[in-house]
């Protein structure tokens, strides 16, 4: 009995999951999540608010309203806060010589309006991350902007204030905030409770509003229904209607001076409907009349302890395990690209039989260690995340990702579970055991077999892709046998797709998304299975090694948006940090699939991070002093923590 209840919770528990709507509701504020803001901003908000959002008429006309107001000029740095896709800051690039940033809570419409202003042949920088916590240093901007009634999301008026503090904090002495923000007092009596429209000839919104219960926030509702599907949305959110007078006191509590009202506006939509909070809008400046913050007196160089593999010592990942001409070339190269660096000084760690007392004796003496001990310690693959768990102990801050996020994504197979888990997708796979007969199982082939635990593409090779189980067979014993593996082989589908990598440097809130490369086979002779292997990273008298080159991928906008999405809520939900890459392959069909997560990935000159690096207009040398820049603002936060 007990199994069949469980049986029908998950059931119930399924189904409840599929369900696209709540049905008729009385109280809206109920089902209002804290955080609704994180949830809403993305595609179909384009669709449902594209008759304002999307139309290039409307934002011309504001943009031409918002620079009369302003009195903007060429050389101003321009900060647009919850910028969405970017539509305001893009016009304005077509319109001067403006230094223009951008800073939006939703990944999707962050990377939408990058996507957009490369193409425009805009220079824009665009930031995720929290208005309440801004990634700029102080007196930075002439203009900061709110546009587009962003304003007033969350459930606690001190958020707000924060964000208005924020603002303070980045402008210049005498620079200007605008605000675009819906007039409460209107709206508070003059709101539809409830409409419907067609957004498109698949797609309509029917709409409910109502006031939350402390008559300060408009709780609205959004049921989006498709007219094949059904109802494919039911998302609720909210906003703080604040009246003239309460902005005044706002900004003033802020310390912000002469603000100054500038009459309403609303959004002439060629769709001619509802309109909701974007019916009648306040526009409104302030400045901020302050002095120059004091500069703080200049620190000296920051010292930087570099930790590497040991050279005197055995690596079974290289081909004659050990330290060859080519590493020795690596590590030269390394250390005149951290040479160039006028932020940073370096010194090395590479003796193991003595880093733990030397970590030791640098403890709460120097200011950041570089973690490029790859090797893991002792040159053992199986203890790279030894490294920085001495240095966590030793209370030292470092570079990369911490020892639980290495030792996670040295399991491909638990990599795979955690990717499933957050709707991340992963090529049909399954791991054997020793102790498994092949010949039972009823496998679709070709398949590719892969050592479950390690990296550095160790023990896969051109053998390792199988077309029927006797292959299959011979590939996992070679495993075994030449490379010394005993522990559990994950055999994965061999994709045929376009073979790419997703760099990151940074960290969420502020990380650059490096341009995605491809992998190019057509070098390769024919006969040979297109993987990026053990061959092709180790063997230079390999037909892999001299045919394979990286090339800017060729990929439809919509997969490169697909992979830049999974990278990076993997990079979230690993608890990745300061450099990551991601592996992926697409099927047949041109869907990605992941084939691993890169915590720490390979940092020499010619790796795949540093061609990503320079595709994106970065020499090696600042990629480097990125990885450096990305650890030292996370252990010293721009304003403090």
């Amino acid at each position: 009995m007990q199994t069949i209840s469980l049986k029908k919770q998950k059931k119930d528990k399924k189904e409840n999951k599929e369900k696209k709507t709540k049905g008729p509701i009385d109280n809206l504020e109920n089902h209002l999540h804290q955080d609704w803001w994180k949830r809403i901003f993305n595609s179909m908000y384009l669709k449902t608010d594209a008759d304002v959002v999307e139309d290039t008429r409307i934002t011309e006309e504001e943009v031409s309203l918002f620079s009369k107001i302003l009195e903007i000029e060429d050389g101003y740095n321009i900060l647009d806060l919850a910028c969405g896709q970017g539509r305001h800051l893009i016009e304005l690039g077509k319109r001067g010589n403006y230094k223009l940033y951008g800073l939006d809570r939703s990944r999707y419409l962050i990377q939408r309006g990058k996507n957009i202003s490369t193409k425009s042949g805009l220079n824009i920088s665009f930031k995720e991350g929290d208005a309440r916590k801004l990634p700029y240093p102080t007196d930075t901007f002439e203009v900061v902007t709110i546009l587009g009634n962003s304003f007033g999301y969350f459930e606690s008026l001190d958020d707000d204030i924060k964000i208005l503090k924020e603002i303070f904090r980045v402008l210049k002495p005498g620079g200007k905030v605008l605000l675009d923000i819906a007039d409460g007092s209107y709206l508070r009596k003059n709101f539809t409770p409830r409409s419907w429209e067609w957004i498109d000839k698949k797609h309509f919104v029917c709409r409910e509003r109502s006031l939350a219960a402390d008559n300060h926030r408009l709780i609205s509702r959004e049921v989006i229904t498709h007219t094949d599907k059904g109802v494919i949305v039911d998302q609720f959110y909210a906003e703080r209607l604040y009246t003239s007078s309460e902005l005044t006191d706002l900004l003033g509590k802020v310390e912000f001076s002469n603000i100054e009202f500038h009459g309403n506006i609303g959004s002439d939509s060629q769709r001619n409907q509802d309109l909701g909070m974007m019916e009648k809008r306040y526009i409104l400046t302030a400045i901020a009349n302050k002095k120059w913050t004091p500069k703080k007196t200049a620190k000296e160089i920051k010292h930087v302890v570099v930790v590497m593999g040991d050279p005197q010592l055995n690596d079974i990942i290289k081909p004659d395990a050990k330290f060859d001409e080519d590493d020795f070339e690596t590590i030269d190269k390394l250390k005149v690209g951290l040479s160039k660096s006028e932020k940073y000084k370096f010194s090395y760690l590479n003796n193991h039989h003595t880093l733990i007392s030397d970590l030791q004796k640098i403890a709460g003496k120097v200011d950041l260690v570089f973690n490029l001990c790859d090797e893991g310690y002792n040159n053992e693959a199986l203890k790279e995340l030894h490294v920085p768990a001495l240095l966590e102990m030793m209370k030292i801050p470092y570079t990369g990702s911490n020892p639980q996020t290495l030792a996670y994504c040295y399991d491909k197979s638990l990599i795979r579970g955690i990717a499933t888990e957050i709707s991340v997708p992963v090529a049909n796979a399954f791991v054997i055991t020793a102790d498994e007969n092949l010949f039972e199982l009823n496998i679709p082939f070709p398949v590719i077999a892969k050592p479950n635990f390690g990296d550095s593409s160790f023990g896969i090779t051109q053998k390792n892709v199988a077309y029927n189980i006797e292959q299959l067979t011979d590939a996992i014993q070679r495993i075994r046998n030449q490379f010394g593996y005993a522990k559990p082989i994950l055999v994965e589908e061999f994709l045929t797709g376009a073979e790419l990598a997703v760099g990151i440097i940074g960290n969420i809130n502020h990380y650059t998304i490096l341009p995605i490369i491809e992998e190019d086979y057509s070098a390769l002779p024919d006969g040979l299975p297109k993987i990026c292997g053990y061959e092709a990273k180790w063997l230079v008298d390999s037909a892999y090694m001299n045919a394979l080159k990286s090339i800017p991928a060729a990929i439809p906008l919509s997969t490169e948006q697909e992979l830049v999405n999974y990278s990076m809520k993997l990079f979230e939900r690993l608890d990745c940090r300061d450099y990551c890459r991601f592996d992926w392959r697409l099927n047949a069909a041109g869907e990605p699939k992941l084939l691993e997560v890169n915590p720490n990935p390979g940092w020499c000159w010619d790796g795949h991070l540093a061609k990503m690096s320079g595709l994106g207009g970065m020499d090696y040398a600042e990629m480097l002093e990125g990885i450096l820049n990305a650890a030292d603002l996370r252990y010293n936060p721009i304003g403090g923590k």
